[in-house]
């Protein structure tokens, strides 16, 4: 909050020998000591909900691939139950599926792998090598996920904890004016 206030000498006022300040709080100026905290530490929380905010977009955008991958994956191990030869031949096929062709897509769009479907059938070898790509994309979108998770958890505690803080400024002004007032 020190880079956002800014004190003021008010020339020629002094009180009982103490030089009497005004603030100036990021461009707003002619502001007392409780209202120049007040700004300060309102305008350090919208800061973090803000952040926050940008944040929560992208643990969005991260759970989406997530669930995408999760979706790409449960496919192509059902691709690969329905091969059913005993020797498993690396051209053995899947069985005809459209929802192959989009998962080898949504695959391709994340850049993971090249899923070869050719009219919405897998070759056994290619289903393999595709489910051992998206597994482990999928593992490092997960961990990085429960990461940016822990994050956001983290940056949510901290905006709580400034407006907390900033109310509880603006509490204990209202309590020195009232009783500045009552000593009156």
């Amino acid at each position: 909050m020190a880079n956002l206030v800014t004190e003021n000498a008010i020339p020629g006022l002094t009180v009982y020998g103490v030089q009497q300040m005004q603030y100036t709080v990021d461009g707003l100026s002619g502001q007392d000591f409780a209202a120049a905290l007040t700004i300060a530490a309102f305008r350090q929380s919208t800061a973090i909900e803000n952040s926050a905010s940008s944040y929560g977009a992208v643990v969005r955008q991260r759970q989406k691939k997530v669930d995408d991958l999760g979706d790409a994956l449960a496919v192509l191990a059902k691709a690969l139950a329905s091969m059913t030869t005993d020797d498993q031949d690396p051209d053995d096929k899947s069985d005809a599926d459209s929802a192959l062709t989009a998962a080898a897509n949504t695959v391709a769009g994340y850049g993971i792998t090249s899923m070869k479907v050719s009219g919405n059938k897998i070759k056994r070898g290619d289903a393999m090598k595709a489910q051992n790509d998206i597994q482990y994309a999928l593992d490092v979108e997960d961990n990085q996920l429960q990461q940016d998770t822990v994050s956001l958890q983290s940056l949510l505690t901290k905006r709580d904890n400034a407006f907390s803080n900033a109310s509880k400024i603006v509490k204990k002004a209202l309590n020195a004016s009232g009783s500045t007032i009552g000593n009156m």
